[in-house]
């Protein structure tokens, strides 16, 4: 007979996804000012008071949306990545223009974008960036130079310009009057960062 204990926390767990599949929904399509924790629950079907045992409060719920759609953010761009290994520059540019491709959908860009910083606070928002997304970028980076193509470097300081940059570049497009256009120069501006990062030291 299976522990009472386990059943209880594959419930705890299944209420907690359905919580955060819910709010994801509904912050991607209003924004979290939108949305109410009423409507959050009734489209979890599941009650008021089980969302208060899992999350503090709205902003506690909306916090693991966000880590949520970031760590899945994360896997998308290293697939890309781990498919250009073979030229690790490349590789480093395709995740560049991976991660503005993704933070261009809509429900990526109104969680991620337009809402986290503000709702989070700058800090927590950098910090569940950094949590899923250094890695990438000091792999990629530690790859490249490795493999000779890029000259070898203190990485965790260049990892952290370099993921700020990409920041930036999504902040920048989503703000953008035209993003299309700004989401073009963000691309070629960040493949060139790059294509600086291969020069040897004095050269």
């Amino acid at each position: 007979m299976e522990p009472t204990g386990t059943k209880h926390t594959q419930r705890s767990r299944a209420t907690r996804a359905a919580l955060v599949s819910a709010a994801r929904t509904l912050f991607a399509e209003r924004g979290y000012a939108g949305v109410g924790t009423e409507e959050i629950v009734r489209a979890a079907g599941v009650t008021r008071g089980a969302l208060y045992h899992q999350f503090r409060d709205k902003t506690d719920l909306f916090d693991a949306t966000v880590q949520t759609v970031e760590a899945e953010l994360t896997e998308r761009i290293a697939g890309r990545i781990t498919a250009s290994a073979a030229d690790p520059v490349q590789a480093l540019k395709t995740g560049a223009r991976a991660f503005l491709d993704a933070f261009a959908e809509p429900d990526v860009e109104r969680i991620l974008l337009l809402d986290a910083p503000g709702v989070l606070g700058w800090r927590r928002w950098r910090e569940i960036g950094q949590e899923h997304g250094l890695g990438v970028v000091t792999a990629a980076l530690e790859s490249a130079m490795a493999s000779g193509a890029m000259p070898p470097r203190p990485v965790p300081p260049l990892a952290h310009i370099l993921l700020g940059a990409l920041d930036e570049a999504a902040l920048m497009v989503a703000h953008a009057d035209d993003p299309d256009a700004a989401r073009a120069e963000a691309v070629d501006a960040l493949e060139h960062l790059v294509e600086g990062l291969l020069a040897r030291p004095g050269s």
